[in-house]
Parts: structure tokens; sequence; C-alpha cells
């Protein structure tokens, strides 16, 4: 590892996640008294967030990025692991000195709409974080400063939710989050909600605030799109773990696991020429589920580049291939010098490495 490396890592981390654990009971028998197994939504998460950076986290729908947002802050308490911000573990925190900590780390939700109180005036929505942890501020100059931060009318403090759109609501959502200067904001599918032609103002308002106020962003997408306009860093997630984390230009020009080759080969090319030339990685059947996933790797059994028994018996741990560039793959340099094949081009079902 070299002395860039040693700094990214180590001296500039703002958030990291050390085996970090969300299992949900499944309940049976009578009153719902019995545990019969467990849905194991996040399942040893390692990941690290630099300090001013935006880190984007994408995966399919299920795959716990969600949980894993949640988990960070401490909504949903992890069943295993360590949260470390700022080198302190917040997993551990509780009462009073949690909620200190929770104050530097906000969320922007999924759906706008049901994240505000339809019953409470936008005014209202922007200083109750102000008011619940105590801050004293004056209405008459913080609202309008946070309505300016977002480029909405200074008079829309006296409105409601509902008579705004969903661009709008999200800008309120938004301005709530920085409300009590945070150091760090997850966005959970921040533009997923909205209509076609707004995604794009929405990303370039965070990007601005980030400038503005030097925030740090960990922001959630099925969208690899989103995830590459807004984000210095790329983590990768399936079935409840990091598979590749890499920076945004290393992850796209040469992703490593297969799982993420998969993702880019189904993006489409607006050149017809390279369109046509360029590789496809086909996924066949579903995303098993959490409750029951596969032994070994977690994507063997959809991975075109599965060598048994290796895959099949032994979980990959996320290890660095290259400077700033990790992957959960036993195979990842074989893959990418090409001796190991895809199945579907070769005769047989595996390929021995070389």
């Amino acid at each position: 590892m070299n002395e860039e490396t040693v700094e990214k890592t180590d001296d500039d981390v703002l958030l990291r996640v050390e085996g970090l654990e969300v299992h949900f009971p499944i309940k049976s028998g009578a009153l719902l008294s019995r545990t019969v197994g467990h849905v194991k939504a996040v399942d040893g998460v390692d990941l690290t967030v630099r300090r001013g950076s935006t880190l984007g986290l994408v995966g399919e729908s299920g795959c716990g990025k969600s949980t894993l947002g949640r988990a960070i802050l401490q909504l949903t308490r992890p069943t295993a692991g360590s949260v470390h911000f700022e080198g302190k573990d917040v997993a551990a925190l509780k009462g009073e000195t949690l909620r200190r900590e929770r104050r530097r780390m906000q969320m922007v939700f999924q759906d706008p709409m049901s994240s505000l109180n339809p019953r409470q005036s936008i005014e209202t929505i922007l200083t109750e974080p102000l008011r619940a942890h105590g801050i004293a501020f004056d209405k008459r100059t913080r609202v309008p400063e946070l309505l300016d931060l977002v480029g909405l009318p200074r008079d829309a403090g006296s409105r409601y939710p509902h008579e705004f759109s969903g661009g709008q609501r999200q800008r309120i959502g938004i301005a709530r989050a920085v409300a009590l200067e945070p150091e760090l904001v997850i966005a959970d599918e921040p533009v997923s909600a909205l209509d076609v032609s707004l995604p794009a103002q929405v990303l370039n308002l965070l990007q601005e605030l980030q400038e503005r106020l030097g925030l740090t962003y960990l922001v959630i997408a099925h969208d690899l799109a989103v995830v590459r306009h807004v984000s210095d860093e790329i983590a990768v997630m399936y079935l409840g773990g990091i598979v590749e984390q890499a920076d945004a230009p290393d992850l796209y020009d040469a992703p490593l696991h297969p799982y993420t080759k998969a993702l880019m080969s189904a993006v489409p090319v607006p050149d017809p020429e390279v369109e046509d030339r360029r590789e496809r990685i086909l996924l066949t059947g579903d995303l098993p589920s959490p409750a029951d996933p596969p032994t070994g790797c977690r994507f063997h059994t959809r991975c075109p580049f599965r060598q048994a028994t290796r895959c099949d018996d032994e979980r990959p741990l996320l290890r660095l291939l290259a400077p700033g560039h990790s992957v959960a793959c036993h195979y990842a340099e074989e893959i990418d010098a090409g001796t190991v094949v895809a199945a579907s081009t070769s005769p047989t079902d595996t390929v021995t490495p070389a």
C-alpha cells in the first residue's frame, strides 16, 4: 500500500463501518413467540467514506442498501459490528450520547411526501430538528436561510407539503437534513420518486450544498447513472455485503467483480457501433432470499465465472487488489486477466484458473 492510499484510508476517513450486521428475526408459532430464522439484510459490511467526498452505494432492490443506511445512523440498531464516526463507535452509544452524535449525521429519505408531516407547515418542518436538539434559533432568519439554500421562495414557510411538487418537496427534505449543520448526510434514493426531468436538478443541488457547506455524502441508489454523476467513490452491494469499492473512474473503466461487470454491461451506450460490439454479461436467476442466502460466495448462484467448489463453499473477503480498489472475489485477478472466462463462452461449466 503506497503513501497516498494510507492517507486516503486512514487520515481522511470520516466514517468507517466494520463487520456490520442487521438480522431481523423470523417469528412463528402462537403469538409469534418462536424464532425460526433470520433475514440477513446486512451481513458483514465493511465500508469507508472519506471526509468531504461522496460515496455512492449501488445494488439491486432488496440487497440491503437502505437498511445499511439506517443502521449507520442507528435508526435501526445493528445486530453486530461497529460504525466509527470520526473514530467513535456510534453503534455502542445510547441515550443522550447517541443523540448528540446523531445530530452530526442526517438523512434524506426516498419519498419526499411520506417523509414530511402533511399537518405541519414548512416552517415547522424545518425548525423541528432544531427544537428537538434544544438549539436556539430565530425562525425569522433561520427558515429563510434554509429555503434560500435549496432554491425555494422565502414565503414557502407558511405553506404545507401538499402545495409543492415532488421536486420541491425533496428540496424541503434536504433543507431539513442540513438544518442542524451535519457533517454526514445519507441520501437514500433521493431522486427515484421524482419525475424524469427533476433528478439532475436535485443532484446538482446536493453537489452545490456539498461545496458550500463542506458535507460528506453517502448516496444510496440503484441507478448507475445517478451514482456516477455525484460520486467520488462507489461501493457495490449484493445480498447484504459489499462486493467492490473503488474510485468512480476506476470502477466504471475497469470493474473487477463479476457482479459489477454485469451491472456495467447492462448500461446502454449511446454510440450504436460501440453498443453492437461490446460484451454483455447476462445474469441468470433471481436475487436469492436474504432469509436463506447461498453458502460460500453469495453471488455464486448467478455468477457466470463460478468455480466449483471454492466459490460454493468459501465466502470471499473484501481485499485490496489495487490502490483504493477493493474486491470480494476469489478469482478477480484471473477474470481480469482472462484466464477465467464466463461459462457461456466455454464448452464446460467451469474453467480452472491458470
